[in-house]
């Protein structure tokens, strides 16, 4: 559909002349404002946000619909941050905590063997004990089993704790890590920007600014990323486009953002465990507002693991064209906080069949997004 039929659709449902200015822009490939962004999330309604993001997904991605094949590490449980939303830290010999060895570590890499996987993700905890060469040695340690897995690995948070103790400055540790087979970094530990809001409820985590400059020099030295947003806590709307507004300007600076990824709060055995957890409504709304908002980072994520591969589905019609990987039942961040799937785990067919059926062409990529394999 071209998209002036788009824009007389939109204009024959009545819809109000600011959704339609807006809709006009985006169309057009023109940036929307930050007032834009908030008249998007609080007046727009449903079928206009999956129409008009559908449109925005459709010339950046076409009809295209990514997944990978991956699995996880996750080292350690043990952390010394206090995330009040948290589900997964514990204390060190607290009920429900592991602490990995690096010989834990090449076992579970040599059970991959062989299994023609792309990716490995490594996320953990902000461990009190463990320095920059620890987790150096742990990336060497999984690249001598599977040389050609594409390493990424380690959350801005954890990356600011492993550097701070290991006496190195921000740069020197990166290109440790990098030097070590680090080939890119997940975009965990934003939360939201906000500092009055991520004063509250995770205020002895790695702060705005300090999560920003480590993304800006990772790409500056050649580490892409991805970016999260975490959603259905206690921000507001404007507190999510101010969110992805910095995200959006850092873009511009760097282009080393892969894919925006919003994580939905869940809240099972946390401090926040009274907050009824977002609609799918919800959910669908800020996966369209975000693909809109962003005009300038190229992928859109929806983690099925973390709302159920339903709801994943349901997004590709909200400007989703990720669907994260095959992930093998290999976290447990989001399966301890009471997300759908409680042991996520599916296979290529599987993803391929969600992908076809909501009427899109699946693609296995890799982590930078390099077409491996088109399932027409």
């Amino acid at each position: 559909m071209q998209n002036s039929d788009i824009f007389s659709l939109l204009k024959a449902t009545g819809t109000d002349s600011r959704l339609l200015d807006i809709a006009e822009k985006a169309l057009k490939g023109e940036r929307i404002s930050f007032d834009e962004g908030v008249t998007l999330y609080r007046e727009g309604e449903i079928p206009f946000l999956s129409m008009l993001s559908n449109a925005v997904r459709q010339r950046i991605n076409d009809e295209y619909v990514y997944f990978n094949r991956n699995f996880h590490i996750e080292p350690t449980n043990i952390c010394e941050s206090h995330c009040s939303f948290c589900s997964y830290r514990r204390d060190a010999g607290e009920e429900g905590s592991w602490e990995h060895s690096l010989n834990d570590i090449r076992r579970k890499a040599e059970s991959y063997v062989g299994k023609d996987l792309t990716e490995v993700h490594i996320v953990g905890a902000v461990h009190p004990d463990r320095d920059l060469f620890y987790y150096a040695d742990l990336v060497k340690t999984v690249k001598s089993v599977l040389p050609d897995i594409h390493i990424k690995g380690f959350t801005a948070v954890e990356v600011d704790a492993m550097i701070k103790k290991s006496g190195l400055s921000l740069e020197e540790g990166l290109q440790t890590l990098k030097k070590a087979g680090l080939d890119s970094m997940p975009g965990g530990g934003a939360e939201i920007f906000d500092e009055k809001t991520r004063a509250r409820i995770c205020p002895d985590k790695t702060d705005t600014a300090g999560w920003l400059k480590i993304h800006e020099t990772a790409h500056r030295l050649g580490i892409p990323s991805n970016a999260t947003m975490l959603y259905g806590l206690i921000e507001t709307y404007e507190h999510r486009i101010d969110h992805m507004n910095r995200l959006r300007d850092l873009q511009d600076q760097t282009n080393g953002f892969n894919t925006f990824i919003p994580l939905k709060f869940r809240h099972s055995n946390n401090a926040f465990s009274h907050i009824a957890e977002s609609t799918t409504m919800e959910d669908l709304k800020n996966y369209a507002v975000a693909r809109i908002f962003l005009d300038n980072i190229p992928h859109l994520k929806a983690y099925w693991p973390m709302i159920g591969k339903s709801v994943a589905q349901l997004s590709l019609a909200f400007g989703v064209d990720d669907l994260d990987g095959t992930i093998d039942d290999s976290t447990k961040i989001y399966s301890m906080a009471g997300a759908e799937e409680q042991n996520p785990s599916a296979s290529t067919d599987e993803l391929v069949k969600m992908i076809k059926t909501a009427g899109k062409v699946p693609v296995e990529r890799d982590t930078l997004y390099n077409i491996v394999r088109r399932f027409d």
